[in-house]
């Protein structure tokens, strides 16, 4: 009996001294990083694909949901499809590349501010051979696209009134070409992947937004001829919708995530995203 007691008494202490943390210390516990969900946890963005199919929102995105306990809804079009989505009234916010039609956009009382936070440069792509001699001596866009046009090479737009159509029907000016009559000018009314997966089927040029030329070029047989000349920057811009015009903003999301993509954490891994694949920057901070 007196055995029984003893190890009774043992198994007692060893309780009690774990209980205490086995050393006399505080008793500590892990601290809870749960992030409360807001009262309207979801927010609708309406973007260009460039930024969507480049893989920069699949990074980006997240990072602030698990900061943040917001949901982003992401819904991936050309510029003006983008657009009209926040237009009938289906997003919170817009992430586009196009300055007149943001402006218009703004001006017409559905956005509220435009803020451009980030460019990368539009490149002209086309096949090896370059038929249009364009790596030999074009210092521009403009005479890339009048070396295509003398040469009737192949060129695949994308019809598709996107913020790459709108910078490429700038680029012609009045040389635009008619594809109804010149069957070298392919209006295609695809999105970007579409297009150049067209323009390396057929040998074409294309004008693409780097990011996206880069983070599809290992299936493509196509390569950069024209990069980065001055009229080929491509600015993107947020902008919040306007809850005045359109029902049932989440006006909160909205500001939280557009504060959240021009902050130090959001300008950080957009500054690095693309080195370590592509040994350069896809986008670049700034306008």
């Amino acid at each position: 009996m007196k055995k029984l007691l003893a190890v009774l008494l043992s198994a007692l202490m060893l309780f009690s001294l774990a209980a205490c943390g086995g050393g006399g210390g505080e008793e500590t516990t892990a601290p809870d990083t749960t992030v409360q969900a807001p009262d309207n946890p979801v927010i609708r963005m309406s973007t260009t694909t460039s930024v969507n199919d480049s893989g920069l929102l699949p990074y980006l995105l997240p990072v602030f949901e698990k900061a943040t306990g917001y949901t982003v809804e992401v819904q991936s079009a050309g510029t003006g499809a983008a657009i009209q989505k926040a237009k009938d009234g289906n997003a919170d916010l817009i992430l586009v590349h196009a300055k007149a039609s943001e402006e218009e956009f703004i001006n017409e009382g559905y956005g509220v501010e435009r803020k451009p936070f980030m460019y990368n440069f539009f490149v002209i792509v086309g096949p090896e051979a370059d038929p249009a001699g364009i790596k030999d001596g074009a210092e521009n866009a403009a005479e890339a696209f009048g070396k295509i046009a003398d040469t009737k090479s192949t060129f695949i737009s994308r019809g598709d009134e996107s913020g790459t159509h709108k910078a490429e029907l700038k680029i012609w000016g009045e040389n635009v070409p008619d594809a109804e009559k010149e069957a070298w000018y392919i209006n295609a009314g695809q999105g970007m992947g579409a297009c150049l997966t067209m323009a390396s089927e057929k040998g074409a040029y294309c004008l693409t937004d780097k990011a996206t030329f880069l983070s599809n070029k290992d299936s493509l047989n196509l390569e950069i001829v024209l990069a980065e000349g001055e009229d080929m920057k491509n600015t993107y811009s947020l902008i919040e919708c306007n809850p005045e015009k359109l029902d049932g903003v989440n006006t909160e999301g909205a500001k939280a995530l557009i504060e959240w993509m021009m902050g130090a954490e959001a300008s950080a891994l957009i500054a690095e995203y693309g080195k370590e694949q592509y040994g350069q920057a896809l986008f670049y901070l700034g306008q």
